[in-house]
């Protein structure tokens, strides 16, 4: 009984472990990476700057902060993006 019990402890213990080790490693921030895109033209002088996305994020993509500190995300390919950035500056990181 006793060994059994030791056993189930150490297998915890070694699962814990694993995952506080695994999230460490993997986290990327959902803040960093963008899953859906603004569809619609979005004016340049409504764009303050632009930042990429993590290189981690599944897609590369760029984060647009807008004049009152709002943030979208959008695709860099589209044409209407590169149009409306060529004017702008990267934002500064903080």
């Amino acid at each position: 009984m006793k060994l059994i019990t030791v056993a189930l402890v150490c297998l915890l213990l070694a699962g814990m472990w694993l995952h506080e080790a695994d999230s460490r490693s993997m986290h990327v921030s959902s803040s960093n990476c963008c899953f859906t895109f603004a569809e619609k033209k979005i004016s340049s002088q409504r764009i303050q700057c632009y930042k990429n996305t993590s290189s981690a994020c599944s897609r590369s993509s760029l984060i647009i902060k807008l004049k009152g500190g709002r943030e979208t995300c959008v695709l860099p390919t589209a044409r209407w993006v590169k149009q409306s950035l060529k004017s702008k500056e990267p934002c500064l990181l903080k």
